[in-house]
């Protein structure tokens, strides 16, 4: 594993690397959902990018940027275990020289859900990826599907922009009751952590009622509401999983997705469910 802490750095290695090259982006503080995104990589590249760069851009003013959980040794450990050929962890100064003047920003995909909740949010995590993507070059770049909203924003932009590489969706990784893995869990009290698993509750409770036929989805929301406390609901939906746009029944087929989050005290959560509608089951049993 060779470590590259500036751009410079990063070309060098970048040149000697053998094609395909896979690419995981992260903020560090990694887990095994991260570990499952290299493994996937390492199973379909020749070589192996992973950054580690804790995104200013992506944080509201009162969000927890300088809190946010940082664990380098841990993640060289990790990394080194992961067969990861190059470790690209560049200061802000270094991916941003200069206030930045040019962004990339989703428009529809970005009003709703996450998007209405962080203002700004996309756009940093839009303008850092496409950064990175450009900066690495690589043939696929991974991502977890826990981040389903972000997954939807970053498949567009490369789609829109014509970048050209392969968004590989990796299935969230979750502990043994339903929590998916997410390196703000350590934030969680003992206490909080016992209740962090009602979101995932909460979602299962609402994609069952619209696979059994429900489709007044506000209904079926209202129901799977009960399954939170004692978390705190910011929100749940159903979504097309590429427009999340807030849908109120269903739609003729498609698959679409249960999304939800909440807090566990002051940490929040998301998460994310697919769903299949009766037709929709219809058409994958044929």
């Amino acid at each position: 594993m060779e470590r590259a802490v500036c751009l410079a750095e990063l070309r060098e290695r970048r040149v000697s690397l053998s094609a395909p090259v896979g690419f995981v982006p992260t903020m560090g503080a990694l887990h095994a959902g991260h570990a499952a995104l290299i493994e996937r990589a390492r199973q379909e590249c020749a070589s192996i990018v992973v950054s580690i760069f804790v995104n200013p851009l992506q944080f509201g003013p009162n969000e927890d940027f300088a809190a946010y959980p940082r664990s380098p040794e841990d993640d060289d450990n990790l990394l080194e275990q992961l067969r990861a050929d190059v470790v690209f962890s560049p200061t802000a100064n270094e991916l941003f020289p200069r206030q930045l003047d040019v962004f990339a920003e989703p428009t529809a995909l970005g009003r709703h859900f996450e998007g209405e909740r962080r203002p700004g949010h996309f756009r940093g995590v839009a303008t850092v990826v496409l950064k990175l993507l450009h900066l690495v070059q690589p043939q696929r770049a991974y991502f977890g599907e826990k981040d389903a909203q972000q997954l939807a924003v970053i498949r567009r932009l490369v789609g829109d922009l014509d970048v050209p590489v392969e968004i590989v969706a990796c299935p969230t990784v979750r502990e043994p009751d339903g929590l998916a893995l997410s390196s703000r869990n350590a934030y969680l009290t003992a206490e909080q952590r016992r209740a962090a698993p009602n979101l995932y509750a909460a979602l299962r409770a609402l994609a069952g009622e619209i696979e059994r036929g429900c489709t007044d989805f506000g209904a079926a929301c209202a129901r799977a509401r009960e399954r939170l406390a004692p978390l705190r609901e910011d929100y749940l939906g159903v979504v097309d999983p590429d427009e999340f746009q807030p849908l109120a029944t269903a739609p003729p087929s498609g698959t679409l997705l249960a999304v939800g989050a909440a807090y566990a005290g002051p940490t929040r959560l998301i998460d994310n469910l697919k769903v299949q509608t009766p037709i929709q089951q219809e058409v994958v049993k044929r």
